[in-house]
């Protein structure tokens, strides 16, 4: 059986600030997709990460369906009603523009989505992070498809000996979607020296070069030059199947146990080691860190199962106290060095704006 699995989230106002939606809002947005998409999707589960509300659909239309990204911008919408009633931070700041335009990509909301032919039993990895963006998710994925010291099942298991293909987009290039396919294990350092630059190459997806089939797809996106500045460039979601032709859920996990640095933080604009939190965190410590969550789900006949909190469990308590002590370290340094991301990754525009300013103030010795 063929079905499409959806995520598409969106900031769409937050309580105190950049802390977490309303409990109100959250029911509304659910309560419009139980009224208004019976007809359009098999199923559905809403949450939220951070300030950022999340709807997973499954589905039978395909990627990039006009009537699922229509169901997810109106229950975006009418989430929005409510926060402007409560008077909530930032309502409806993600959704971009004033009407939905035939798919949300491009609009503001993270989208990604997978097409696939279901196996007797689909389990998969829904992931959300917030204060960050789609290029924090470099280093697991490379680590998690490519690197046997984390994915063993790359000696042990046959089905993954032909290694994956990386899809790869360059974010920078605002003419198009600019894109490169690379194989592993042979284009391996190639891969390396492109992910190395979080903010410019982004994975995109990820597809099992033994089966042919998807593995991970990301909300990778140019949204933030296209508009020629940075703008909606954070909050990224991203799918993985799992188990069979695809890594064992624990060897997708395991990379998320360093904590490394990404940009985000506040304002978008800082350096922070990611932290895995349990499903329905909000942020707090400089409006962060760097948040993701990791639901688990299997898929069958395009139902959902409940899902399991991946990185709800003792182990990832002592990796969020070891990043806490990574952020309380690198926030010391402040706006200095790598604390803040360089100009030209900057989120917010005042900074450039001032030096704008100060450049012709300055002198040349002599003359």
């Amino acid at each position: 059986m063929k079905t499409t699995i959806s995520v598409i989230k969106a900031d769409i106002g937050s309580i105190g600030g950049h802390i977490r939606p309303s409990q109100r809002l959250i029911k509304r947005v659910a309560e419009y997709i139980e009224d208004e998409g019976r007809d359009i999707v098999y199923d559905f589960f809403v949450s939220h990460t951070g300030d950022d509300v999340a709807i997973l659909f499954t589905h039978s239309h395909g990627v990039g369906s006009e009537a699922v990204h229509k169901l997810a911008w109106d229950a975006f919408v009418a989430g929005t009603a409510i926060a402007k009633e409560q008077g909530l931070y930032g309502a409806g700041q993600d959704l971009l523009k004033d009407a939905f335009s035939g798919n949300v990509k491009g609009m503001g909301p993270a989208v990604a989505e997978m097409e696939i032919e279901e196996r007797p039993n689909e389990p998969f990895l829904f992931f959300a992070a917030d204060k960050t963006d789609p290029g924090a998710y470099n280093l697991p994925l490379f680590l998690g498809f490519a690197d046997p010291m984390y994915n063993s099942g790359l000696i042990l298991s046959p089905n993954m000996e032909k290694g994956f293909t990386f899809h790869i987009m360059d974010v920078d290039y605002t003419e198009g979607d600019r894109l490169i396919e690379l194989n592993t294990p042979e284009d391996l350092y190639d891969i390396a020296a492109l992910l190395r630059d979080n903010e410019r190459f982004v994975i995109e997806s990820i597809y099992s070069r033994g089966t042919g089939e998807i593995a991970a797809v990301v909300s990778t996106t140019r949204l933030h030059n296209i508009a020629g500045k940075y703008t909606g460039k954070d909050d990224p979601v991203m799918l993985v199947r799992v188990q069979g032709a695809f890594p064992a859920t624990g060897e997708v996990l395991a990379p998320f146990n360093i904590g490394h640095y990404v940009a985000g933080f506040m304002r978008g604009s800082h350096t922070g080691p990611l932290m895995p939190v349990k499903m329905n965190s909000p942020v707090s410590y400089f409006d962060g860190p760097p948040v993701v969550a990791c639901m688990a789900f299997c898929v069958h006949k395009g139902k959902l199962t409940e899902p399991a909190d991946a990185f709800d469990h003792p182990y990832w308590d002592y990796v969020r106290a070891n990043v806490s002590r990574k952020a309380t370290e690198l926030r010391q340094q402040g706006f200095s060095g790598m604390a803040m991301l360089p100009y030209s990754e900057l989120e917010y525009g005042g900074i450039v704006e001032k030096m704008k300013k100060l450049d012709p103030k300055f002198k040349i010795r002599g003359k």
